[in-house]
């Protein structure tokens, strides 16, 4: 969520536009047949299961929600630059104005739990996605920096509460569908991720921002209203508590508390990753390999799209190998592929480098706030996210502190450590938080 004075992330030159159109296209084309196996495959496999096209309406909607909620998010982060010019920011300013996103998504994230539990995670995630689709169109109304900043408050709260929802929603799936699932889910967010901002990226010349976000709160809405009703037809899946997990309403005990934590760990250390990346890594090949800009920002759409296939393989991938040893291996995957990135001599070597790291990290955000659900439920989805999305927050600044105090080659190579970090994490407690359970048994 921090924006460095580099500027913001997520924005392409102009003359990549052209070139983003045929990439929509073709996420298109990966994106649809993704919806269309979901009803075939929510039964996780023959066995007649009468509850199977209720399972399988409700992994589409949340499928939805996942693409929508990637959507929005990454048409408002093309919109920053023109939003800055608008409201006559500074950098500082706009970098504060900013922090209320990620302001807003934490705090809420830490109370979505408990909204979870009392009104059930489909109805929150129903009201949030309407919040989001509604607050995204204010910025644009925004006249100033304080403005902006308290308009954004309002869209990063949104944003947490979605997040947390359907994530809590989705666990509850997986486990009736005792299939691993997850990935699938976060595979839609990333592929709404980067249409939303190949389209953004389309439009913002001709249109002005304020008819573009009102057009993604008109989007926002009519995709709300098609798969709302279904999650509020259909309550969320039933299966037999574990026997570790705290009963309902419960607060946690201290040893899930403490595995839950383990799992937000894991996810910080990954998200730390994807936040540095996307603000870094177009700058680490222009500045210091020389790269045509364009080249250079064609680096983050290359590890977003390899993060995006290694999820759309997550399942299967679970299914293979199981949690520790898909935590274990993308984790060691991406810190090698970092140190590639960050240390190769030559731009297409960093390149490769960016794509192997957007495959390891893949996997393991998704595994462990579905772990940390399937421990402890909402309380522990928001425990997980609210960590993940911490890391999300402390890597870009973390990284600046490091490149000024050394260089930014040598700041990046925290992402592999952090990487190799999950990795050994996840192996050392492999015991007590990958112990058999729904989310990782095989259909």
């Amino acid at each position: 969520m921090i924006r460095t004075r580099h500027g913001p992330r997520g924005v392409l030159p102009r003359s990549e536009t052209a070139s983003l159109s045929g990439s929509v296209f073709h996420l298109y084309s990966d994106f649809v047949p993704l919806l269309n196996k979901l009803r075939s495959a929510a039964a996780g496999g023959p066995g007649g299961n009468p509850a199977a096209p209720a399972l399988a309406r409700l992994r589409t909607a949340l499928t939805l929600f996942f693409a929508l909620d990637g959507f929005l998010f990454a048409g408002w982060v093309v919109r920053i630059p023109a939003i800055k010019e608008q409201t006559g920011a500074s950098a500082t300013g706009l970098g504060l104005a900013l922090l209320g996103v990620s302001a807003g998504a934490v705090v809420t994230m830490t109370s979505t739990g408990r909204l979870c539990r009392r009104f059930g995670s489909h109805a929150v995630t129903v009201a949030a996605a309407t919040l989001m689709s509604l607050s995204i169109a204010l910025p644009a109304l925004t006249g100033s920096t304080l403005a902006l900043g308290l308009v954004l408050l309002v869209f990063g709260a949104a944003y947490g509460a979605v997040n947390v929802s359907m994530n809590s929603a989705a666990v509850d799936l997986v486990t009736a569908l005792r299939r691993p699932v997850m990935p699938s889910f976060h595979a839609a967010f990333s592929l709404g991720g980067m249409v939303g901002a190949g389209l953004g990226g389309l439009v913002a010349g001709p249109l002005s921002p304020t008819a573009h976000l009102l057009a993604l709160t008109s989007a926002g809405l009519l995709l709300t209203a098609a798969a709302g009703p279904v999650l509020l037809r259909e309550p969320a899946p039933v299966t037999p508590p574990r026997a570790d997990a705290p009963p309902a309403g419960r607060p946690m005990d201290g040893r899930t508390r403490r595995l839950v934590v383990v799992c937000g760990v894991i996810a910080l250390c990954t998200a730390y990753g994807e936040g540095a990346m996307a603000d870094w890594g177009a700058l680490h090949l222009e500045q210091d390999l020389h790269a045509h800009p364009g080249l250079a920002a064609a680096g983050y759409a290359l590890f977003a799209l390899a993060m995006t296939t290694g999820r759309l393989t997550g399942t299967a991938l679970l299914e293979r190998l199981g949690q520790t040893r898909t935590l274990v291996a993308g984790g060691a995957t991406a810190a090698a592929g970092m140190l590639l990135g960050a240390l190769a001599p030559t731009v297409w070597a960093a390149l490769l480098g960016f794509a192997v790291t957007g495959l390891g990290l893949a996997n393991i955000f998704p595994v462990a706030v579905g772990r940390a659900g399937a421990l402890a439920g909402p309380a522990g989805v928001a425990t997980a996210s609210t960590l993940g999305y911490g890391g999300m927050l402390l890597g870009p600044p973390a990284i600046g502190f490091l490149a000024d105090l050394f260089s930014l080659p040598l700041a990046l190579t925290t992402v592999a450590a952090l990487a190799a970090g999950a990795a050994l994490i996840g192996f050392a407690a492999r015991t007590a938080v990958s112990t058999p359970a729904p989310v990782a048994g095989s259909g």
